[in-house]
């Protein structure tokens, strides 16, 4: 709010009592998240913000909406600090979501959106998501989740720079790429350098950091981390003064083992957020969002006025916004909550900017209709591309002396690799005789440039025909199967559709997810996300997919930062030692 501006003099003069308020919840217990204090308390705001708490608010006028709290606790909105909003939902639908579900500020990546349409036309995009009933503040990639050619002038300093200069973009994103950022790589240090210099954060991810790294990258300039998944890892990043989020997500359910830095060690939650990490809409639907997170926390111990500051005060403190949010004061957005305890924390009403937008876990503000083609989303395949070709997909012959290498999932997203030496004819690898399980896997650039190819265990049974989708970190055409023409049919199916996921058996596609946005996303409702995440999950347990999250095995297959081996635009890419062990090739 610009000071000396009509909605400033305004907030003034209502915070005086000299005009009546735009909106007026009065009858209710203030959560106070600065003192730590219960409070009888009305809350009075003007234009989206907050002018008034106490006992003696303004007089309403005839046009204050006043919403009558009835002994209700009276808490912030929740903010969700680090997300992905891309799980098969997009941003429009997450939003209608978060906001039933008490959460009024998102932060998030913006990683595919970058990746597909460039960044003039994020900004684009990111200027239209202004209108959704919660507030979406965004951060910035400085580099992607798997290298490619022309990657660094796509996600560059500059590009960087411009959307640092917004106002909704709050800082740079997460670098799963560390081991670059801790040995001084230029590039991401400019990039943290000139988020510094705008005033603003650098989350980082530190996943498999030993705490003797650690050091390196807090003096790289990150700020904050998500990636601790034991207490004692939680402690150590608190220790050298990053902001630490515990993460309870989809992939990663590690909130029990994290809050015991708390409720036994007794560190203090000053700099601990919470955070669902974009869990998978199966999850939400189940969980909840940040109120389960709340859930989980007082579950287990944690007093419920520091679970409350973890999702408010502490996210908005990080992020240098807690001037306008985080908590119920003169001067913060209008983010308001009405809860029946401090036990459940499912919201019965939703205030978000000084709006009503949810009552009873009901939305009630209209969610906007994107034209997603507007901003380039939709995924380009180059029409020659011989997809419906079987020899398109089999490891080639003879392209290593130890034989075929095999990427073989040991949970949901970590690899390790093996070696198997199979038939061949006319000069690709056979899997007549082959072990159970074992799959054909490629990632097929869609422009038609390159294919990586491998072998993959431990994804699912022989059942498995063919399997194709972009859904993954590159968002190029990651394939498997056991049949080449089940996958080349699978891989068609999914070039129709613009981008998405297919499964065919007999011939026949018997599951298909459209992801026309990015390759990632729908763009329909979130229960119809929630309803296709639980179609795919079902029709690939039936085929033997054995862990707990198959979005993040397709999202991370083809990522360059996780253990052990994984199969990227690059080649099949020895993780630890960065080394190609087979190089991507031409399609034919």
């Amino acid at each position: 709010m610009r000071v000396g501006s009509e909605e400033h003099r305004r907030l003034l003069a209502v915070a005086r009592g000299e005009e009546p308020p735009d909106l007026l919840v009065r009858g209710g217990t203030v959560a106070n998240v600065y003192s730590g204090e219960l409070l009888r308390a009305d809350v009075a705001a003007s234009g989206g913000c907050i002018a008034y708490v106490g006992q003696d608010p303004p007089p309403p006028g005839p046009e204050t909406r006043t919403v009558e709290a009835g002994g209700a606790i009276v808490a912030p909105g929740y903010i969700e600090a680090h997300t992905h909003p891309w799980v098969l939902y997009d941003p429009v639908s997450l939003a209608g979501a978060a906001a039933a579900l008490g959460t009024t500020t998102v932060v998030a990546d913006t990683l595919f959106f970058h990746l597909q349409m460039g960044p003039e036309r994020l900004a684009w995009l990111l200027d239209d998501l202004r209108a959704l009933p919660v507030n979406y503040l965004w951060v910035a990639r400085l580099i992607s989740q798997s290298e490619f050619p022309g990657e660094r002038r796509l996600f560059s300093p500059e590009a960087a720079g411009d959307l640092l200069g917004r106002e909704d973009v709050v800082g740079t994103a997460e670098i799963t790429r560390w081991p670059a950022l801790a040995a001084g790589d230029g590039h991401l240090l400019e990039g943290i350098a000139r988020a510094r210099q705008a005033g603003k954060v650098s989350d980082g991810h530190t996943g498999g950091a030993s705490e003797a790294r650690l050091p390196a990258l807090v003096a790289a300039g990150i700020t904050a981390d998500h990636e601790a998944i034991s207490a004692r890892e939680a402690i150590s990043r608190l220790r050298l003064g990053l902001w630490t989020m515990l993460r309870h997500s989809s992939l990663r359910p590690d909130l029990p083992e994290l809050l015991r830095a708390v409720t036994e060690e007794g560190v203090s939650t000053r700099r601990l957020i919470l955070t669902t990490d974009g869990s998978s809409p199966e999850h939400i639907a189940e969980h909840g969002l940040v109120d389960g997170l709340l859930r989980l926390a007082v579950e287990q111990g944690v007093d419920p006025m520091q679970a409350l500051r973890m999702v408010t005060l502490n996210p908005a403190t990080w992020m240098r916004r807690d001037h306008e949010l985080g908590g119920l004061a003169p001067g913060r957005r209008a983010d308001i909550l009405l809860l029946p305890d401090l036990s459940s924390f499912r919201p019965r009403t939703v205030i978000c900017g000084g709006r009503v937008v949810a009552e009873e876990g009901r939305l009630l503000a209209p969610l906007p209709s994107l034209d997603w083609e507007s901003y380039g989303a939709r995924p380009r395949f180059e029409p020659s591309l011989p997809l419906e070709d079987p020899r398109l997909y089999p490891p080639r012959a003879g392209a290593s002396p130890r034989g075929a290498p095999v990427i073989e999932l040991v949970s949901a997203v970590i690899t390790r690799l093996r070696w198997e030496r199979l038939q061949e004819r006319e000069g690709l690898v056979g899997l007549g005789g082959a072990p159970e399980g074992l799959l054909y896997a490629a990632l097929v650039d869609r422009e038609g440039g390159w294919v990586s190819r491998a072998l993959v265990a431990g994804f699912a049974g022989d059942a498995l025909e063919g399997f194709a989708s972009t859904y993954n970190t590159t968002t190029q055409l990651l394939v498997l199967g056991r049949d080449p023409r089940a996958m080349a049919r699978a891989a068609a199916r999914v070039r129709e559709m613009g981008g998405g996921i297919a499964l065919v058996a007999g011939g026949e596609v018997v599951c298909e997810v459209p992801l026309p946005v990015c390759g990632m996303m729908s763009p329909g409702t979130f229960e119809e996300a929630v309803a296709r995440n639980r179609s795919l999950s079902r029709e690939l347990e039936s085929r033997g997919y054995p862990f707990h999250d198959i979005l993040y095995t397709l999202l991370f297959l083809t990522c360059d930062f996780l253990p052990a081996v994984r199969l990227t635009p690059r080649g099949v890419l020895e993780v630890k030692s960065g080394r190609v062990l087979v190089p991507s090739g031409p399609p034919l």
